[in-house]
């Protein structure tokens, strides 16, 4: 174990002890789980995992504007490493942390998590951050230990804890909310992880990672959504629509009033940077000022927390447990206004329930189909987990690990596969 600036050797411990590693370059047990998390096979699929694929955006690899779950958690690591390092947290921690955050994210998005969840009840249901955790600390093939089992990339404990935003197991959310981040089997190493951490507080560096994740999805979806056609700023110069939207924001995203929120929206809209979307056309000028409101907006929201958290903490080095993140209370309005946007008019299309309903069925029938053809149907590495499983529930776990490890297009390649059907039109 090795001190880094700021961080003891309890942070730089990983799960299972490894020999030492010394190629030369003095690389940071930091540096080395951001390498580990780039060379993984999880975040390669991330690659065929579209962003806003439920919305109704082309599919990956077939539009080269949408982003994917990998160009998002690029951006995420990008935003998370310039705020870290400016609060004083270690750069390769936050970075790590905004790489991996959705390694455990399943086919078709968040649809596809609520579908897994249902799938799973039998072995404690699916979420995303839980998933996350499992592949990192045990599904990805990198290190074994003394035993032969897997430890997945063994992190180490301060990046482990930087990529847990719901660092509870589920039913035990502090506000009561459903998302959690541990799965009852995989208690040994969460709870080695958390060890000495405050009950149900995200370390500083989770919380900059979930701010960034927060900002990076709300500005980009809704400039993908505004280059898509599917949003159209002009809208919302009907009262009734923004009064629609603010009564959406203040019930799905803000603890804000849906008047309050109303007099955000109406200065969001006007502001130099965001009013001249209006009327967006796809061409060269329009283009120049889509990104800049998206790289204003995305200024502005770090700038805003950086600023609060230092006026409170002070300016001195910040990092794990010495503060919490503080984020005004506008801004944060403002970045919920964005995350209604873009639900109202891409996410909640009129057309998006079928697509939905499509791909719930498909998850449904791999889940079964898998279920009944055991071991046998399971990639190789699934297979011996499932021999392994002591139990019914036990065995279902490992085939919803191998349904969530699919990406959108090998499940629908693994349905087609498994079923004989021809055609998925989703």
């Amino acid at each position: 174990m090795t001190d880094v600036d700021g961080y003891d050797a309890a942070a730089t411990a990983r799960y299972a002890d490894e020999p030492p590693k010394d190629t030369g370059a003095a690389r940071s047990p930091f540096a080395r789980d951001r390498a580990r998390i780039l060379h993984s096979a999880a975040f390669r699929r991330l690659a065929a995992k579209t962003q806003v694929h439920q919305a109704g955006l082309a599919p990956a690899g077939v539009d080269d504007f949408p982003r994917t779950r990998l160009t998002h958690s690029l951006e995420v690591a990008q935003i998370a490493r310039e705020m870290g390092q400016r609060l004083g947290c270690d750069a390769d921690v936050v970075d790590s942390a905004g790489l991996a955050h959705d390694l455990g994210h399943p086919p078709f998005g968040h649809n596809g998590e609520a579908a897994l969840d249902e799938l799973a009840r039998g072995c404690g249901g699916f979420e995303g951050n839980a998933q996350t955790l499992r592949v990192v600390t045990r599904l990805e093939a990198k290190v074994v230990d003394g035993a032969g089992g897997s430890v997945g990339l063994n992190l180490t404990r301060a990046t482990l804890d930087a990529a847990g935003k719901y660092p509870w197991p589920r039913g035990a959310a502090p506000d009561g909310g459903p998302k959690f981040g541990v799965y009852a089997d995989d208690r040994p190493v969460f709870d080695w992880l958390r060890a000495g951490a405050p009950d149900g507080r995200p370390c500083l560096e989770a919380q900059v990672m979930d701010w960034a994740d927060d900002v990076a999805y709300s500005v980009h979806d809704i400039e993908d959504g505004v280059h898509g056609g599917y949003l159209r700023p002009e809208l919302l110069a009907d009262p009734q629509e923004r009064a629609a939207l603010c009564e959406l924001v203040a019930a799905e995203y803000s603890t804000e009033s849906a008047v309050d929120l109303a007099g955000v929206l109406a200065e969001l809209l006007t502001d130099p940077v965001v009013a001249p979307l209006s009327g967006y056309d796809g061409g060269p000028a329009a283009t120049v000022a889509l990104k800049r409101a998206a790289s204003a907006l995305i200024g502005r929201f770090v700038d805003a927390a950086v600023d609060r958290t230092q006026s409170r903490y002070g300016t001195a080095p910040l990092c794990r447990y010495a503060a919490e993140l503080a984020v005004p209370r506008r801004t944060r309005a403002e970045c919920a206004l964005l995350k209604g946007m873009a639900w109202r008019y891409v996410l909640a299309r009129p057309d998006a329930a079928r697509r939905y309903q499509r791909q719930r069925e498909l998850l449904h029938d791999l889940v079964t189909e898998l279920v009944a053809r055991a071991p046998d149907a399971l990639d190789a590495l699934f297979a011996p987990r499932w021999r392994a499983a002591p139990d019914d529930a036990s065995r279902l776990r490992v085939v919803i690990d191998q349904v969530a490890s699919l990406t959108d297009t090998s499940a629908v390649a693994w349905y087609r596969r498994l079923t004989g059907s021809p055609i998925v039109a989703l």
